[in-house]
C-alpha cells in the first residue's frame, strides 16, 4: 500500500512564483534555457539548468556546473524568494491547459516503496542521465523537480479535492505559454489524517514521467544509508483518468532506397491505406503518414493486432516491428541516427514542416497511448517501447522543492 507523508515545502514568496518557476530541465536546450533565463535572474533555470550562468561550452557534467546550481540555488533562498513552510503539508497542484484541467496531490513518497515496487515502473532509465539527477540533487540536498505519478482514481478522493480547490488558492499565475497554475495547502490534522489513510488503501502508484528523478532519488537514499536523508522523494499524483497523453510522433531521414510508390505498395501488405488521408489518427491502430506532401491515413490490418500482449499490441510496437525495422531497417530507434521523434505538444504542423524542408522523407502521426495500458503494462512488470508517451502540461520545477 502507498505510503504519502506530507512535508514541509520550500517555495516560491507568492508574488514571485511566476518568475521563478520553469519548465522541466530536460524538455529544452542549454541554448534555449539560456535565452528564456535573459534579464530573468529570479528564474529557477538559474538552478535546474546553471550551465547557462558559465561560458558557452562549458562540459554540462563537470563538478562546476552543480556548484554553480548550488550557489543559484543558495541566492534565492538568501534573499527570501524561495521560503520554507514552517510545518508539513500536503499541497493540490492544479494545471489547466486549454480546456485539459488536472489536479495532484504534491506529497513525499516513499524511496523503499519506489524499490521494492510498490510505485511502478514502466521504462527504463539511462546511467548517465540518472547519475547527472544524483549529482544535482546532492549539491542542493533537495529535489526541485517531482517525479510525476498516477494512481487508479477514487470518489473519495476526488470528493475531497474537489472540495479543497473551491477555496481560495495559495498560489495562481499563468505561464508565458498559456498554462495556468494554482495550488492549495492542505495543513490540518484532520486533512493529512485522511490522505494518509486514503493512499494507503491504494495498492500501487505508477510512474508516468520522471524515471531518472525516481531513481536518482533512490539511489541518493541507498547512499546515505539512512544517514541525513528522510526516505522520501518529491512527487506530484494525479488520478489515471485526468492524465493527459499526447502522442510521440516519428520523423525518418530516407525512405531506405524506396521510392514513395514502392513504399506504398509494401505499406498495403501491412495497413489499410487511405491514400487522401487526415494528420490526426482517430482511434487505436490508425496511423497518419506524411510524404510528398500529402497525408496519408494508416490502418493496421486485423492479424497484426490480434494479439494479447499490452506491449506488443502497442502502436509504437506495431510500427517498429512490421515498419522501422524491416522497411526502413531501424532495428534500434534508440541508437539510430536515421529516426527522430517529435513531441504531440508540436503539433502536425511540426511534421509537415520537416518533411517540406527536405531534411526528412517521411513522417508518421501516431494515436496516443492510453493510461490504461501503461498501467498494465507496468502491472505486467513490462517495459514501454521508447517514446511511448508525452504527458501535458509538464510540471514546473520550484513550485515546491523538498528539502531531503
Amino acid at each position: 500500500m502507498a505510503t504519502l507523508k506530507p512535508f514541509a515545502a520550500l517555495r516560491p514568496e507568492t508574488s514571485l512564483a511566476a518568475q521563478i518557476c520553469e519548465l522541466p530541465y530536460d524538455v529544452m536546450s542549454s541554448d534555449e534555457a539560456r535565452a528564456m533565463a535573459t534579464d530573468k535572474p529570479l528564474s529557477f533555470l538559474h538552478v535546474s539548468k546553471p550551465e547557462i550562468d558559465l561560458p558557452s561550452g562549458t562540459d554540462l557534467y563537470s563538478s562546476a556546473v552543480y556548484a554553480k546550481g548550488k550557489e543559484n540555488f543558495a541566492n534565492l533562498v538568501a534573499k527570501g524568494a524561495l521560503k520554507q513552510d514552517a510545518a508539513p503539508a500536503f499541497y493540490l497542484y492544479r494545471q489547466i491547459m486549454g480546456s485539459h484541467a488536472q489536479v495532484g496531490l504534491v506529497a513525499a513518497a516513499s524511496c523503499a516503496e519506489y524499490l521494492s515496487g510498490i510505485i511502478k515502473k514502466h521504462e527504463f532509465t539511462r546511467p548517465d542521465k540518472e547519475d547527472d539527477r544524483v549529482r544535482h540533487i546532492e549539491a542542493l540536498n533537495s529535489q526541485t523537480g517531482p517525479v510525476f505519478l498516477t494512481y487508479r482514481a477514487t470518489a473519495a478522493m476526488d470528493e475531497f479535492v474537489a472540495k479543497k480547490t473551491a477555496e481560495a488558492p495559495a498560489v495562481d499565475f499563468t505561464g508565458t505559454d498559456g498554462v495556468r497554475h494554482t495550488s492549495w495547502n492542505v495543513a490540518s490534522a484532520e486533512d493529512i489524517a485522511f490522505i494518509e489513510a486514503q493512499f494507503a488503501a491504494i495498492p500501487f502508484l505508477y510512474i508516468a514521467d520522471g524515471h531518472h528523478r525516481s531513481a536518482a532519488a533512490a539511489r541518493v537514499f541507498q547512499s546515505r544509508n539512512g544517514a541525513g536523508h528522510s526516505g522520501e522523494f518529491l512527487t506530484v499524483i494525479f488520478p489515471h483518468n485526468q492524465m493527459q497523453i499526447l502522442p510521440y510522433n516519428r520523423v525518418l531521414k530516407d525512405l531506405n532506397g524506396l521510392t514513395p510508390p514502392d513504399l506504398l505498395k509494401k505499406l498495403e501488405e501491412i495497413f489499410y491505406v487511405l491514400r487522401m488521408g487526415m494528420p490526426h489518427p482517430t482511434r487505436k491502430h490508425e496511423l497518419g503518414l506524411f510524404m510528398n506532401k500529402r497525408w496519408h491515413t494508416l490502418t493496421f490490418k486485423a492479424k497484426l493486432t490480434a494479439i494479447n500482449d499490452p506491449i506488443e499490441k502497442l502502436d509504437v510496437t506495431l510500427l517498429q516491428k512490421n515498419v522501422l525495422a524491416p522497411l526502413f531497417g531501424i532495428d534500434d530507434p534508440r541508437t539510430s541516427k536515421r529516426i527522430n521523434f517529435v513531441g504531440g505538444i508540436r503539433g502536425t504542423a511540426e511534421l509537415e514542416k520537416l518533411v517540406n524542408s527536405g531534411e526528412y522523407a517521411c513522417a508518421f502521426s501516431m494515436f496516443p497511448t492510453s493510461i490504461e495500458d501503461l498501467m498494465q503494462i507496468a502491472d505486467a512488470g513490462g517495459i514501454m517501447p521508447p517514446k511511448s508517451t508525452w504527458f501535458e502540461p509538464k510540471l514546473r520545477d520550484a513550485m515546491f522543492c523538498h528539502q531531503i
